[in-house]
């Protein structure tokens, strides 16, 4: 079986999980993102001719998301979508599975596989007024959802459609931070880098329009933080490369992780994401990671 996500396993699983903190110990943190592994993924659509169809890009960016909150230490369960299918599996499943005999686990495995309620393909979190699907969730049972991030892609047609991107942005950041006031709500947008000379007023609204969407004064009515990307390719050759440099320093993606990151470990005890602390923390923490399960 394959699912939207399929054509990136080839990637994802050759990948490690190094560390992507590059400050020393008392140095403000430094958050390095893989770029060169988020221009792999969004080659993989490209190369096939489907940058422009529906949601072929934003998997891309979606499985990036995901893969570098695994680098910055939390638990590859908790963060959907997973590395492998199912995409979208409960802290709690995942325990179970792991600690069932390795026969019964293959079997309640392939059968947990064909159960949508318990492993289902998208993350549909309800918000304050209504259901919204989620592109990259980090969640539990005991602990909630505490990392709620929707992502957008954008390869033509800039000023026509960026209205329609932001008019929903605005609606989706109050209905989740509504009801999840302690999670870390983003918005990541990846733009093709052509927006900057074919529509350069369409980017300039761009950067405005990234920048109002968050939560200024912890209102509660707007995002986390936003972060902003620009992939660059040939329409001949289609291999992509990302555009660090054009993107003002307060919208690109390394902030976006900081503040996502900090946020979450903010709103959350010591004992929990003990690894992410250490690593951002740059020391080690004498305590147990609390899974929410005894032995």
């Amino acid at each position: 079986m394959t699912d939207s996500f399929t054509p990136f396993d080839v990637i994802l699983g050759g990948l490690d999980h190094s560390d992507p903190w590059h400050h020393g110990p008392g140095e403000p943190p430094l958050y390095v993102p893989s770029y060169d592994v988020l221009a792999q993924l969004l080659t993989v659509p490209t190369s096939a001719d489907k940058a422009a169809a529906t949601g072929a890009l934003a998997n891309g960016v979606d499985a990036w998301l995901a893969y570098e909150l695994r680098r910055a230490g939390f638990s590859p369960d908790e963060v959907w979508p997973r590395a492998t299918r199912p995409r979208i599996l409960p802290h709690d499943v995942a325990t179970l599975l792991e600690r069932l005999p390795r026969d019964l686990a293959s079997q309640v495995r392939d059968r947990v596989m064909k159960m949508p309620s318990v492993a289902p393909t998208s993350a549909n979190v309800l918000g304050r007024a209504y259901v919204k699907q989620v592109d990259v969730v980090m969640s539990r049972w005991d602990r909630g959802p505490e990392l709620l991030v929707s992502t957008k892609t954008q390869v033509s047609s800039f000023g026509k459609n960026l209205p329609n991107r932001f008019e929903e942005a605005y609606g989706d950041a109050g209905n989740l931070r509504g009801r999840y006031p302690l999670a870390a709500v983003g918005f990541f947008f990846v733009q093709r880098s052509t927006i900057l000379s074919q529509e350069p007023a369409a980017y300039e609204k761009t950067v405005d329009m990234m920048r109002k969407l968050r939560d200024s004064g912890n209102t509660g009515s707007g995002y986390t933080s936003t972060g902003l990307a620009l992939a660059s390719w040939d329409d001949a050759h289609r291999e992509v490369s990302i555009d660090v440099d054009s993107v003002p320093p307060d919208l690109r993606p390394d902030q976006f992780f900081t503040t996502m990151i900090r946020s979450i470990l903010a709103a959350s005890p010591v004992d929990h994401h003990v690894l992410p602390r250490e690593r951002i923390e740059r020391r080690n923490i004498p305590l147990d990671e609390d899974d929410g399960y005894e032995d």
